[in-house]
């Protein structure tokens, strides 16, 4: 499982004297002041992002292309979500410091929730590493600030929808402030956890899901939407068009490839939860589709089975060169599957115990995780104007504490400062690239109808 380095992971500057670290951030408001991120003005050579997303899909699986297509059509912000290498490509041209973080790569509102973690108590963090790259600190924050402007589009004013993307930039900087004054151990495991129904409230999570996904810690039960058959050879339900099996005469060699990459993957594991990983056995194995950015990426669903007849779910992803890859510089990994489990590892306070990586069939990347544990989703569809607020503080405050895994909080606070003018200018960012993302989803609707981008019927 051995991979070439082909890039370098943050240099941490934590052994440095305080005030020369703080000087080190305060030195970096000369070439890139703060008033400064507020401008976002399509360059006169940006590049079409049809084209963008055209290139992408040539590496993803054609028949589900269609489908991308339409789960990008609904809305503004659901373009948003799949079109991450759109807005990389943008936002390599915006205003930045030059400081590197293990950045998330994918970082939207709809991209956090509630999880369990091995010590079976719920957190709140990121939960989506498919781009994560070394890259500025400062891209993902503009394009979690600007989903919120953009998600709130039908709901909110342009004020109230400036001031949720403020909200981001001010709870980063309060918390990179009060991390910078932490004992680094302290902060190294500082986490968000969601413990009564009045904190999930405030994050969006409804009272029903927080008590199946408490019963399913109490009862070390799965919460899983896929189905299965028990018996003697218990396997998965189809449940189309989302999860499916092979055709029959592909089946022989489907479980091939995925005994194989299982063995890959156990090997990636560290002693002790390999031997856990050993007590199932693989049952069987299906596709399945995954959200708006991973449509048409290799995706499936693993049904492994203990002697005594408990059933544990897998995921396997295909994971590709991260999008912001082309802008930022290489991964430190050369196996894109390496990458995702690496950074998710960096960034977490606490990750999956199960999350490791692998190569799959046909020479593709793999990363395989637990399908769910636990896992809830903020309710943004229902969120009152307060919780918005709250949840824009909190995925904020989140990301902060992820970045400082690989930045010095020290340096980064001592940039931003104690005023609210990086605040307001992230708000002002937010609001001009929220335009650009409407114009941006024009294109999509007209290119599907032209027969530039092949589309189909949104599924359920």
């Amino acid at each position: 499982m051995a991979v070439t380095q082909t890039g370098v992971l943050p240099s941490q500057t934590h052994t440095l004297p305080l005030e020369e670290r703080a000087a080190r951030g305060r030195a970096l408001r000369d070439p890139c002041q703060r008033k400064d991120h507020a401008v976002w003005s399509a360059p006169a050579d940006r590049r079409d992002p049809i084209e963008i997303l055209i290139e992408q899909g040539e590496a993803r699986l054609p028949n589900l292309l269609p489908l991308r297509y339409a789960r990008m059509q609904v809305s503004p912000f659901a373009f948003l979500r799949g079109a991450a290498a759109v807005m990389a490509a943008d936002l390599a041209s915006t205003p930045a410091t030059g400081l590197a973080v293990q950045a998330a790569g994918d970082c939207h509102c709809l991209n956090f929730g509630g999880f369990a973690t091995p010590e079976r108590r719920l957190a709140f963090d990121i939960n989506d590493f498919d781009e994560t790259a070394v890259a500025p600190w400062e891209w993902d924050l503009k394009r979690l600030a600007t989903s919120f402007a953009v998600a709130t589009q039908g709901t909110h004013d342009k004020k109230a929808r400036a001031e949720l993307a403020a909200i981001v930039a001010r709870a980063y900087r309060e918390t990179m402030a009060e991390i910078a004054a932490t004992p680094v151990l302290d902060a190294w495991y500082r986490a968000l956890t969601i413990d009564n129904e009045e904190e999930a409230k405030a994050l969006g999570i409804g009272a029903r899901d927080l008590r199946e996904a408490d019963t399913v810690l109490k009862h070390a039960a799965m919460l899983i939407s896929i189905k299965h058959s028990g018996g003697a050879t218990p396997h998965i339900d189809d449940e189309l068009p989302l999860v499916y099996h092979p055709p029959a005469a592909d089946a022989p060699a489907f479980r091939a490839a995925v005994d194989a990459m299982l063995a890959d993957y156990a090997a990636s594991l560290v002693p002790e939860r390999r031997a856990l990983f050993d007590r199932y056995r693989l049952a069987d194995a299906a596709y399945k589709v995954v959200g708006v950015g991973a449509v048409g990426t290799l995706c499936g669903v693993l049904l492994m089975i203990s002697g005594d007849g408990e059933a544990l779910y897998l995921q396997f992803k295909e994971a590709t060169r991260s999008v912001l890859e082309a802008h930022a510089g290489p991964s430190p990994y050369a196996h894109h599957g390496e990458r995702v489990v690496r950074g998710q590892r960096l960034l977490q306070a606490a990750g999956d115990i199960l999350l490791g990586f692998a190569t799959g069939p046909t020479g593709r990347h793999i990363y395989v995780r637990q399908l769910r544990d636990a896992k809830i989703k903020p309710e943004l569809e229902t969120m009152s104007a307060k919780n918005f607020r709250r949840y824009a503080a909190t995925c904020g405050e989140v990301l902060a504490r992820a970045h400082t895994r690989t930045a010095d909080a020290v340096v980064v606070s001592a940039y931003l400062g104690n005023g609210t003018s990086f605040d307001e200018a992230i708000g002002a960012f937010a609001l001009a690239y929220a335009r650009q993302t409407e114009a941006d989803y024009a294109a999509l609707l007209e290119a599907i109808k032209s027969g530039r981008l092949p589309s189909a019927e949104q599924d359920s």
